[in-house]
Protein backbone atom coordinates (compact mmCIF):
# COMPACT_ATOMS: atom_id res chain seq x y z
CA UNK A 1 0.00 0.00 0.00
CA UNK A 2 1.51 3.68 -1.10
CA UNK A 3 2.65 6.30 1.53
CA UNK A 4 -0.10 8.31 0.44
CA UNK A 5 -3.01 5.65 0.86
CA UNK A 6 -1.30 5.58 4.32
CA UNK A 7 -1.54 8.75 5.12
CA UNK A 8 -4.95 9.09 4.24
CA UNK A 9 -5.84 6.22 6.82
CA UNK A 10 -3.75 7.77 9.54
CA UNK A 11 -5.88 10.85 8.31
CA UNK A 12 -9.28 8.96 8.56
CA UNK A 13 -8.72 7.66 12.04
CA UNK A 14 -9.58 11.11 13.68
CA UNK A 15 -13.02 11.69 11.53
CA UNK A 16 -14.53 8.55 11.27
CA UNK A 17 -16.04 8.19 14.67
CA UNK A 18 -14.99 11.44 15.79
CA UNK A 19 -15.66 12.91 19.44
CA UNK A 20 -18.73 14.49 20.42
CA UNK A 21 -19.20 17.37 23.61
CA UNK A 22 -21.96 15.28 24.65
CA UNK A 23 -22.30 13.91 28.01
CA UNK A 24 -19.35 11.31 28.64
CA UNK A 25 -20.30 7.51 27.98
CA UNK A 26 -22.65 5.57 30.46
CA UNK A 27 -20.65 3.62 33.52
CA UNK A 28 -20.13 -0.09 31.99
CA UNK A 29 -22.84 -2.86 33.79
CA UNK A 30 -21.82 -5.91 34.83
CA UNK A 31 -21.87 -9.34 34.67
CA UNK A 32 -20.45 -12.91 36.49
CA UNK A 33 -18.91 -15.77 34.67
CA UNK A 34 -20.56 -19.14 35.47
CA UNK A 35 -17.38 -21.66 35.40
CA UNK A 36 -13.63 -20.66 35.23
CA UNK A 37 -10.88 -23.36 34.02
CA UNK A 38 -7.84 -23.78 36.61
CA UNK A 39 -5.23 -21.14 36.99
CA UNK A 40 -2.03 -21.48 35.66
CA UNK A 41 1.19 -19.99 36.38
CA UNK A 42 4.41 -18.50 34.19
CA UNK A 43 7.13 -19.98 36.29
CA UNK A 44 8.97 -23.08 36.31
CA UNK A 45 7.02 -24.69 38.61
CA UNK A 46 4.16 -23.91 36.30
CA UNK A 47 5.43 -25.11 33.43
CA UNK A 48 5.91 -21.60 32.26
CA UNK A 49 2.28 -21.58 31.15
CA UNK A 50 0.96 -18.33 30.73
CA UNK A 51 -3.49 -18.30 29.49
CA UNK A 52 -4.10 -15.90 26.42
CA UNK A 53 -6.54 -16.42 23.73
CA UNK A 54 -9.42 -19.15 23.77
CA UNK A 55 -11.51 -20.67 21.01
CA UNK A 56 -14.82 -22.91 21.09
CA UNK A 57 -15.60 -26.08 19.01
CA UNK A 58 -19.38 -27.01 18.41
CA UNK A 59 -19.64 -30.63 19.09
CA UNK A 60 -22.14 -31.82 16.70
CA UNK A 61 -23.79 -34.29 18.47
CA UNK A 62 -23.98 -32.91 22.03
CA UNK A 63 -23.84 -29.30 22.27
CA UNK A 64 -22.97 -29.74 26.02
CA UNK A 65 -19.90 -31.48 25.13
CA UNK A 66 -18.44 -28.54 23.20
CA UNK A 67 -14.88 -28.04 23.71
CA UNK A 68 -12.95 -24.49 24.98
CA UNK A 69 -9.45 -24.55 23.74
CA UNK A 70 -6.83 -21.96 25.49
CA UNK A 71 -3.39 -20.89 24.33
CA UNK A 72 -0.42 -20.99 27.40
CA UNK A 73 2.25 -19.69 25.01
CA UNK A 74 5.26 -21.64 25.93
CA UNK A 75 3.17 -24.32 28.06
CA UNK A 76 1.16 -25.29 24.50
CA UNK A 77 -2.66 -25.70 24.69
CA UNK A 78 -5.00 -26.84 26.81
CA UNK A 79 -8.28 -28.34 26.23
CA UNK A 80 -11.03 -28.16 28.57
CA UNK A 81 -14.71 -28.98 28.75
CA UNK A 82 -17.30 -26.91 29.40
CA UNK A 83 -17.78 -26.79 33.39
CA UNK A 84 -13.40 -25.76 32.81
CA UNK A 85 -12.41 -28.97 33.85
CA UNK A 86 -8.93 -29.68 31.98
CA UNK A 87 -9.29 -32.60 29.54
CA UNK A 88 -6.17 -32.63 27.44
CA UNK A 89 -2.56 -30.48 27.20
CA UNK A 90 -0.37 -30.28 23.87
CA UNK A 91 2.98 -29.15 24.60
CA UNK A 92 4.48 -26.12 21.79
CA UNK A 93 7.47 -27.55 20.02
CA UNK A 94 10.62 -27.95 21.54
CA UNK A 95 13.54 -25.18 20.50
CA UNK A 96 14.88 -27.10 16.99
CA UNK A 97 18.83 -25.75 18.80
CA UNK A 98 20.69 -24.53 21.47
CA UNK A 99 20.30 -20.95 20.20
CA UNK A 100 16.97 -21.03 19.02
CA UNK A 101 13.61 -20.09 20.57
CA UNK A 102 10.94 -22.93 21.40
CA UNK A 103 7.56 -23.07 20.44
CA UNK A 104 4.98 -20.33 21.82
CA UNK A 105 1.48 -20.94 21.59
CA UNK A 106 -0.39 -17.03 21.35
CA UNK A 107 -3.53 -17.65 19.68
CA UNK A 108 -6.57 -20.27 18.84
CA UNK A 109 -9.25 -20.50 16.21
CA UNK A 110 -11.45 -22.78 15.02
CA UNK A 111 -12.87 -23.57 11.19
CA UNK A 112 -14.94 -26.34 10.67
CA UNK A 113 -14.90 -28.87 7.57
CA UNK A 114 -11.95 -28.07 6.56
CA UNK A 115 -11.25 -31.16 3.73
CA UNK A 116 -8.14 -33.10 4.86
CA UNK A 117 -7.14 -36.47 3.51
CA UNK A 118 -10.68 -36.66 1.36
CA UNK A 119 -12.04 -36.12 4.81
CA UNK A 120 -14.28 -33.16 6.43
CA UNK A 121 -12.14 -31.97 9.23
CA UNK A 122 -12.52 -29.51 12.36
CA UNK A 123 -9.45 -27.89 12.80
CA UNK A 124 -7.74 -26.02 15.44
CA UNK A 125 -5.35 -23.44 14.28
CA UNK A 126 -2.65 -21.71 16.62
CA UNK A 127 0.00 -18.78 15.67
CA UNK A 128 3.27 -20.13 17.13
CA UNK A 129 5.08 -17.07 18.17
CA UNK A 130 8.15 -18.61 19.16
CA UNK A 131 8.66 -20.86 15.97
CA UNK A 132 6.89 -18.38 13.37
CA UNK A 133 4.48 -20.82 12.08
CA UNK A 134 0.30 -22.09 12.23
CA UNK A 135 -0.12 -25.18 13.56
CA UNK A 136 -3.23 -27.20 12.88
CA UNK A 137 -4.62 -29.88 15.17
CA UNK A 138 -7.54 -32.15 14.32
CA UNK A 139 -10.76 -32.15 16.32
CA UNK A 140 -12.13 -35.93 16.57
CA UNK A 141 -15.21 -35.83 17.69
CA UNK A 142 -15.68 -39.73 18.32
CA UNK A 143 -12.58 -39.61 20.79
CA UNK A 144 -14.63 -36.11 22.66
CA UNK A 145 -17.54 -39.26 22.63
CA UNK A 146 -15.76 -41.71 24.26
CA UNK A 147 -14.00 -39.46 26.84
CA UNK A 148 -10.29 -39.74 24.41
CA UNK A 149 -7.71 -36.89 23.99
CA UNK A 150 -9.64 -35.34 21.04
CA UNK A 151 -6.84 -33.15 19.33
CA UNK A 152 -3.92 -34.33 17.31
CA UNK A 153 -1.31 -32.36 15.33
CA UNK A 154 -2.12 -32.57 11.74
CA UNK A 155 0.59 -29.55 10.79
CA UNK A 156 2.34 -30.63 7.45
CA UNK A 157 6.34 -31.09 8.06
CA UNK A 158 8.41 -28.32 6.76
CA UNK A 159 5.90 -25.52 6.23
CA UNK A 160 7.22 -22.07 6.16
CA UNK A 161 7.61 -19.00 8.41
CA UNK A 162 4.45 -16.91 8.43
CA UNK A 163 6.55 -14.18 8.43
CA UNK A 164 10.50 -14.63 8.74
CA UNK A 165 12.41 -14.99 5.33
CA UNK A 166 14.96 -17.55 6.83
CA UNK A 167 15.51 -19.27 10.65
CA UNK A 168 17.56 -16.60 11.64
CA UNK A 169 14.73 -13.64 11.77
CA UNK A 170 12.41 -16.22 13.63
CA UNK A 171 14.99 -16.21 16.47
CA UNK A 172 14.59 -12.19 16.37
CA UNK A 173 10.84 -13.11 16.88
CA UNK A 174 9.24 -10.83 14.57
CA UNK A 175 6.74 -13.21 14.64
CA UNK A 176 2.88 -14.77 13.96
CA UNK A 177 1.14 -12.82 16.81
CA UNK A 178 -2.20 -12.48 16.45
CA UNK A 179 -4.60 -15.10 14.70
CA UNK A 180 -8.35 -15.52 13.21
CA UNK A 181 -9.37 -17.87 10.89
CA UNK A 182 -12.32 -18.16 8.73
CA UNK A 183 -14.33 -20.18 5.50
CA UNK A 184 -15.08 -18.91 2.26
CA UNK A 185 -17.28 -21.50 0.72
CA UNK A 186 -15.03 -24.84 0.52
CA UNK A 187 -11.92 -22.72 1.38
CA UNK A 188 -10.29 -21.83 4.69
CA UNK A 189 -8.10 -19.04 5.73
CA UNK A 190 -6.39 -17.86 8.26
CA UNK A 191 -5.44 -13.95 9.30
CA UNK A 192 -2.02 -13.98 11.22
CA UNK A 193 -0.44 -10.36 12.11
CA UNK A 194 3.06 -9.92 13.27
CA UNK A 195 4.80 -9.10 16.43
CA UNK A 196 6.09 -5.65 16.91
CA UNK A 197 5.24 -4.81 13.52
CA UNK A 198 1.38 -3.22 11.94
CA UNK A 199 1.25 -6.51 9.10
CA UNK A 200 -1.46 -8.41 8.50
CA UNK A 201 -1.15 -11.41 6.25
CA UNK A 202 -3.68 -13.68 4.73
CA UNK A 203 -2.85 -17.13 4.45
CA UNK A 204 -4.88 -19.62 2.88
CA UNK A 205 -5.04 -23.21 4.47
CA UNK A 206 -3.98 -26.53 1.85
CA UNK A 207 -4.26 -30.05 2.60
CA UNK A 208 -0.18 -31.82 1.97
CA UNK A 209 -0.58 -35.58 1.75
CA UNK A 210 -3.24 -35.49 4.84
CA UNK A 211 -1.43 -32.64 6.72
CA UNK A 212 -2.22 -28.60 6.73
CA UNK A 213 0.04 -26.80 5.19
CA UNK A 214 -0.55 -22.94 3.71
CA UNK A 215 0.14 -20.17 1.64
CA UNK A 216 0.35 -16.60 1.16
CA UNK A 217 -2.33 -14.96 -0.54
CA UNK A 218 -1.98 -11.25 0.79
CA UNK A 219 -0.20 -8.70 2.82
CA UNK A 220 -1.40 -5.36 4.53
CA UNK A 221 0.39 -3.18 6.32
CA UNK A 222 -1.36 -0.78 8.95
CA UNK A 223 -0.24 2.83 9.40
CA UNK A 224 2.00 3.67 12.66
CA UNK A 225 2.54 6.88 12.41
CA UNK A 226 -0.61 9.81 12.39
CA UNK A 227 -1.20 13.46 11.50
CA UNK A 228 -3.09 15.18 14.20
CA UNK A 229 -5.76 17.99 13.83
CA UNK A 230 -3.48 19.93 15.29
CA UNK A 231 -0.84 19.58 12.18
CA UNK A 232 1.73 17.12 13.94
CA UNK A 233 2.79 13.79 13.71
CA UNK A 234 2.37 11.49 16.43
CA UNK A 235 3.41 7.57 16.71
CA UNK A 236 2.00 5.48 19.52
CA UNK A 237 3.60 4.99 22.34
CA UNK A 238 6.52 1.81 22.14
CA UNK A 239 9.45 0.43 22.80
CA UNK A 240 12.84 1.48 20.71
CA UNK A 241 12.63 -0.34 17.28
CA UNK A 242 8.60 -1.64 17.97
CA UNK A 243 5.53 -0.48 15.99
CA UNK A 244 2.15 -0.83 16.93
CA UNK A 245 0.67 -4.37 16.67
CA UNK A 246 -2.26 -5.83 16.30
CA UNK A 247 -3.28 -8.79 18.40
CA UNK A 248 -6.81 -9.06 18.84
CA UNK A 249 -8.66 -10.09 15.73
CA UNK A 250 -12.11 -11.74 14.55
CA UNK A 251 -13.99 -11.97 11.04
CA UNK A 252 -17.26 -11.37 10.64
CA UNK A 253 -18.13 -14.98 8.64
CA UNK A 254 -21.21 -14.17 6.94
CA UNK A 255 -20.50 -10.41 6.02
CA UNK A 256 -16.66 -11.24 5.27
CA UNK A 257 -15.24 -8.57 7.39
CA UNK A 258 -12.30 -8.32 9.10
CA UNK A 259 -12.14 -6.32 12.77
CA UNK A 260 -8.35 -6.07 14.09
CA UNK A 261 -7.32 -4.01 17.22
CA UNK A 262 -4.21 -2.30 16.81
CA UNK A 263 -3.26 -2.21 20.81
CA UNK A 264 -2.00 1.57 21.20
CA UNK A 265 -4.17 2.58 18.36
CA UNK A 266 -7.86 1.43 18.35
CA UNK A 267 -10.04 -1.11 16.17
CA UNK A 268 -10.09 -1.19 12.08
CA UNK A 269 -12.30 -2.83 10.10
CA UNK A 270 -11.22 -4.68 6.54
CA UNK A 271 -13.36 -6.29 4.19
CA UNK A 272 -11.81 -9.58 2.39
CA UNK A 273 -12.76 -9.51 -1.45
CA UNK A 274 -12.13 -12.78 -2.25
CA UNK A 275 -8.47 -13.49 -1.43
CA UNK A 276 -7.44 -10.27 -0.60
CA UNK A 277 -7.71 -7.29 1.70
CA UNK A 278 -9.53 -4.77 0.83
CA UNK A 279 -8.49 -1.14 2.31
CA UNK A 280 -8.80 -0.66 6.23
CA UNK A 281 -11.73 1.48 7.61
CA UNK A 282 -11.03 3.22 10.78
CA UNK A 283 -13.82 1.77 13.59
CA UNK A 284 -12.39 3.23 17.02
CA UNK A 285 -9.77 4.69 18.79
CA UNK A 286 -7.90 4.07 22.52
CA UNK A 287 -8.55 7.06 24.67
CA UNK A 288 -4.76 7.52 24.62
CA UNK A 289 -5.00 8.26 20.84
CA UNK A 290 -2.61 11.40 20.57
CA UNK A 291 -0.97 11.68 23.77
CA UNK A 292 2.39 13.27 23.89
CA UNK A 293 4.94 10.73 25.78
CA UNK A 294 8.68 9.69 26.63
CA UNK A 295 10.37 6.76 27.02
CA UNK A 296 11.72 5.82 30.09
CA UNK A 297 15.41 4.33 29.81
CA UNK A 298 15.54 3.07 33.53
CA UNK A 299 12.49 1.25 34.16
CA UNK A 300 12.27 0.67 29.77
CA UNK A 301 8.90 2.06 29.84
CA UNK A 302 6.53 4.61 28.11
CA UNK A 303 5.80 7.65 30.34
CA UNK A 304 2.38 9.22 28.80
CA UNK A 305 2.26 12.91 29.10
CA UNK A 306 -1.86 12.71 30.13
CA UNK A 307 -1.31 16.62 31.43
CA UNK A 308 -1.21 17.46 27.60
CA UNK A 309 -3.01 14.97 26.21
CA UNK A 310 -5.02 17.05 22.90
CA UNK A 311 -8.37 14.80 23.57
CA UNK A 312 -8.25 13.07 20.17
CA UNK A 313 -8.67 10.01 21.54
CA UNK A 314 -11.90 7.70 22.14
CA UNK A 315 -14.07 7.13 24.52
CA UNK A 316 -14.78 3.34 24.58
CA UNK A 317 -11.10 1.64 24.62
CA UNK A 318 -7.93 2.52 27.12
CA UNK A 319 -4.94 0.88 25.63
CA UNK A 320 -4.47 -1.83 24.65
CA UNK A 321 -7.54 -2.72 22.41
CA UNK A 322 -6.77 -6.67 22.45
CA UNK A 323 -9.49 -9.43 21.87
CA UNK A 324 -12.33 -8.89 19.56
CA UNK A 325 -15.22 -11.55 18.42
CA UNK A 326 -18.14 -11.42 17.00
CA UNK A 327 -21.86 -12.22 18.00
CA UNK A 328 -23.96 -12.75 14.90
CA UNK A 329 -27.44 -12.30 14.80
CA UNK A 330 -30.42 -12.07 11.91
CA UNK A 331 -30.40 -9.56 9.15
CA UNK A 332 -26.75 -8.91 9.87
CA UNK A 333 -27.41 -7.74 13.20
CA UNK A 334 -25.69 -8.59 16.74
CA UNK A 335 -22.39 -7.32 18.29
CA UNK A 336 -18.76 -6.43 17.55
CA UNK A 337 -17.15 -6.90 21.10
CA UNK A 338 -13.52 -5.37 22.11
CA UNK A 339 -11.31 -5.78 25.37
CA UNK A 340 -10.65 -2.72 26.82
CA UNK A 341 -7.33 -3.91 28.58
CA UNK A 342 -6.63 -0.95 30.25
CA UNK A 343 -9.94 -0.45 32.29
CA UNK A 344 -10.94 -3.84 32.79
CA UNK A 345 -14.18 -3.40 30.58
CA UNK A 346 -15.08 -4.77 27.09
CA UNK A 347 -16.91 -2.10 24.71
CA UNK A 348 -19.92 -3.28 22.57
CA UNK A 349 -20.26 -2.24 19.19
CA UNK A 350 -23.01 -2.61 16.37
CA UNK A 351 -22.26 -5.22 13.86
CA UNK A 352 -24.05 -3.27 11.23
CA UNK A 353 -23.99 0.36 9.53
CA UNK A 354 -21.37 2.30 11.50
CA UNK A 355 -20.47 0.06 14.07
CA UNK A 356 -22.04 2.40 16.79
CA UNK A 357 -20.90 1.99 20.24
CA UNK A 358 -23.40 0.42 22.28
CA UNK A 359 -21.89 0.38 25.94
CA UNK A 360 -19.49 -1.33 27.78
CA UNK A 361 -19.39 -4.66 30.03
CA UNK A 362 -17.39 -5.47 32.93
CA UNK A 363 -16.83 -9.19 34.27
CA UNK A 364 -17.09 -8.96 37.80
CA UNK A 365 -16.39 -11.24 40.97
CA UNK A 366 -19.37 -14.08 41.96
CA UNK A 367 -20.13 -17.15 43.37
CA UNK A 368 -18.33 -19.53 40.85
CA UNK A 369 -15.44 -17.68 39.68
CA UNK A 370 -13.72 -14.14 40.29
CA UNK A 371 -13.94 -11.05 38.16
CA UNK A 372 -11.80 -10.53 34.86
CA UNK A 373 -9.02 -8.25 34.27
CA UNK A 374 -6.28 -7.23 31.77
CA UNK A 375 -8.03 -9.29 29.47
CA UNK A 376 -6.27 -10.54 26.06
CA UNK A 377 -8.41 -13.04 24.04
CA UNK A 378 -12.22 -13.50 23.60
CA UNK A 379 -14.49 -15.52 21.77
CA UNK A 380 -18.56 -15.39 21.46
CA UNK A 381 -20.89 -18.53 20.43
CA UNK A 382 -24.25 -17.74 20.23
CA UNK A 383 -25.80 -21.34 19.53
CA UNK A 384 -26.78 -23.18 22.73
CA UNK A 385 -24.12 -25.26 24.39
CA UNK A 386 -25.94 -27.86 26.94
CA UNK A 387 -28.24 -26.82 30.41
CA UNK A 388 -24.69 -24.84 31.77
CA UNK A 389 -24.87 -22.56 28.45
CA UNK A 390 -28.42 -22.69 26.71
CA UNK A 391 -28.24 -19.37 25.21
CA UNK A 392 -24.52 -19.11 24.32
CA UNK A 393 -21.47 -18.86 25.68
CA UNK A 394 -18.67 -15.66 26.33
CA UNK A 395 -15.38 -16.64 27.23
CA UNK A 396 -12.65 -14.22 28.42
CA UNK A 397 -9.15 -14.64 29.22
CA UNK A 398 -8.16 -13.51 32.73
CA UNK A 399 -4.71 -11.67 33.14
CA UNK A 400 -5.27 -11.72 36.80
CA UNK A 401 -6.95 -14.95 38.12
CA UNK A 402 -7.81 -14.75 41.52
CA UNK A 403 -6.70 -15.77 44.52
CA UNK A 404 -3.55 -15.80 43.81
CA UNK A 405 -0.84 -18.87 45.02
CA UNK A 406 1.36 -16.87 47.59
CA UNK A 407 3.36 -14.83 45.08
CA UNK A 408 2.69 -16.81 42.05
CA UNK A 409 0.04 -14.43 39.26
CA UNK A 410 -2.05 -17.03 37.92
CA UNK A 411 -4.41 -16.49 34.50
CA UNK A 412 -7.54 -18.81 33.06
CA UNK A 413 -10.47 -18.44 31.11
CA UNK A 414 -13.62 -17.58 32.22
CA UNK A 415 -16.99 -19.03 31.22
CA UNK A 416 -19.79 -16.82 30.93
CA UNK A 417 -23.51 -17.17 29.81
CA UNK A 418 -24.10 -14.59 26.93
CA UNK A 419 -27.73 -13.88 28.02
CA UNK A 420 -26.72 -12.71 31.12
CA UNK A 421 -24.55 -10.15 29.25
CA UNK A 422 -27.14 -9.20 27.32
CA UNK A 423 -29.32 -8.50 29.93
CA UNK A 424 -27.39 -6.47 31.82
CA UNK A 425 -27.90 -3.86 29.40
CA UNK A 426 -30.43 -1.01 30.21
CA UNK A 427 -31.78 -1.72 26.83
CA UNK A 428 -30.48 -5.89 26.22
CA UNK A 429 -28.96 -6.94 23.93
CA UNK A 430 -30.27 -9.57 21.73
CA UNK A 431 -29.98 -12.96 22.25
CA UNK A 432 -30.45 -15.06 19.23
CA UNK A 433 -29.70 -18.50 19.21
CA UNK A 434 -31.00 -20.38 15.78
CA UNK A 435 -30.48 -17.78 12.98
CA UNK A 436 -26.23 -18.56 12.82
CA UNK A 437 -24.82 -21.58 13.36
CA UNK A 438 -21.12 -21.27 13.17
CA UNK A 439 -20.36 -25.06 11.98
CA UNK A 440 -22.38 -23.77 9.05
CA UNK A 441 -21.30 -20.23 8.38
CA UNK A 442 -21.04 -19.49 4.68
Amino acid sequence: MSASTLSALAVAVLTATGISAAAPPAPPVSATARAETPAVYDDEAGGNADADDPAVWVDPANPGRSLVIGTLKEAGLDVYGLDGRRLQHLAAPEAPGAEAAPGRFNNVDVVYGFELNGRKTDLALVSDRGRDRIRAYAIDPKAVAAGRAPLRDVTAPGVAPVFAADESQVDDQRTAYGLTAFTDDDDAYVVASQREETRLRLLKLEDRDGRVGYRTEDTLDLPDTFRLPNGTQWKPCADPGERPQVEGMAVDQEEQVLYAAQEAVGLWRVRLEGSKFAKPQPMDRVREFGTPWTYDTANEECVLDTAHDPGYGGRHLSADAEGVTVYHAKDGKGYVLASSQGDNTFAAYRREGRNDYLGSFALTDGPAADGVQHSDGSTVVNVPLGPAFPKGLLITHDGEATPADGDRAGTNFKLTRWDEVARAFPTPLTVDTKSFDPRDSD
